[in-house]
C-alpha cells in the first residue's frame, strides 16, 4: 500500500510542475504594456487631460492643488482661494480624476489587457510623479502634503 501511494505521488510530481511551467509560460508570454500606444480611445483622452493641465498649473504652482499617492490630484490648500477660484479647482479636479481613471481602462483595452489595469495605474503613477516639478505637492499614502524636492 505504501508502494502503491508513493507511486502515485511520484506520478503527480511532473503534472504538478508542468502546470507550474505553464502558468510561467503563460506570464512571461503577456505583452509588455506599452503606455505610449496611439489608438483613438488613448489619444482622446491624453487630448483632454492636455487641455486641461493649462488651467491646472496655476493651482500646482501656488500649492492649492496637489498629486495624491494613488495617482489623482487633490485640493490640498483652499484658504488663500476665494469662493468662485475654489469652484473653479474643484470643477476641474471633478473633470480631471474620472478621465485619469479613464485612460487607466484605454490604455488595457488598447493593449488587450483588461486584466492588467492595476499595472498600469502604477506605471502612470510612477510617470505622473516624474512629470510633477519641484515644489509642487505630493501626499503620501498616509495623506501627509510635502513639496516635491
Amino acid at each position: 500500500m505504501k508502494r502503491f501511494v508513493l507511486l502515485l505521488a511520484c506520478l503527480a510530481l511532473p503534472v504538478a510542475a508542468a502546470e507550474s511551467v505553464k502558468d510561467a509560460a503563460k506570464d512571461a508570454a503577456k505583452p509588455a504594456i506599452n503606455l505610449d500606444i496611439g489608438t483613438p480611445p488613448v489619444i482622446v483622452v491624453k487630448h483632454s487631460l492636455a487641455q486641461r493641465s493649462s488651467r491646472l498649473i496655476r493651482f500646482y504652482e501656488a500649492g492649492e492643488i496637489g498629486l495624491g499617492h494613488d495617482g489623482f490630484i487633490y485640493l490640498r490648500d483652499n484658504s488663500r482661494m476665494t469662493l468662485a477660484k475654489r469652484q473653479i479647482a474643484e470643477k476641474l479636479i471633478d473633470a480631471e480624476n474620472p478621465e485619469r481613471k479613464a485612460l487607466i481602462q484605454a490604455l488595457a483595452d488598447s493593449n488587450g489587457r483588461r486584466d492588467a489595469e492595476p499595472e498600469i495605474l502604477g506605471l502612470m503613477r510612477e510617470r505622473w510623479h516624474q512629470q510633477w516639478k519641484s515644489g509642487w505637492w505630493l501626499r503620501d499614502a498616509e495623506g501627509k502634503w510635502s513639496r516635491k524636492p
